[in-house]
């Protein structure tokens, strides 16, 4: 194992997810590319987004929406991470909430790109949400310590 790894390893889940959201936007290319053309999407500025809400199927739009769930909450996980880097954090809880975090992530994504059934994919998001609470509330506590 890495050096860095083991004197820092709250960036492991760090840089897992921002992998893991690279590979959801080579998703999005991989179905959409494709689909523009068949579905004869306009590249006018005017009417681009338009066409593509209204003519591309919701299979091809998915991983576009999770890319940019992946853009959205993600990003505090980031901040708190670094953070808890900062002071020094990397107890076996917090490293492994961090990873609970990346894994919920990977999840929701799956089922999102797959069969969007919002009634698995809230469950996971809302448990992320909570691991996300959890090393907050770390950092918090570090803080105030």
């Amino acid at each position: 194992m890495s050096m860095h790894l083991l004197n820092k390893p709250l960036l492991g889940p760090l840089v897992g997810l921002n992998a893991w959201t690279f590979a959801m936007e080579f998703l999005l290319y991989k179905r959409r590319t494709p689909a523009l053309k068949k579905y004869d999407i306009s590249f006018d500025p005017e009417i681009v987004k338009q066409e593509k809400a209204t003519k591309l199927p919701a299979f091809v739009q998915w991983p576009a929406d999770n890319f940019n769930n992946l853009l959205e909450q993600p990003t505090q996980f980031y901040a708190i991470v670094l953070g808890l880097t900062f002071l020094d954090v990397k107890d076996n809880r917090t490293v492994g909430l961090a990873w609970a975090y990346v894994g919920l992530r990977v999840v929701h994504s799956i089922v999102h790109v797959s069969t969007n059934n919002v009634l698995i994919r809230f469950p996971v998001f809302a448990a992320s949400s909570l691991a996300l609470v959890g090393l907050t509330a770390k950092a918090a506590w570090k803080l105030l310590a």
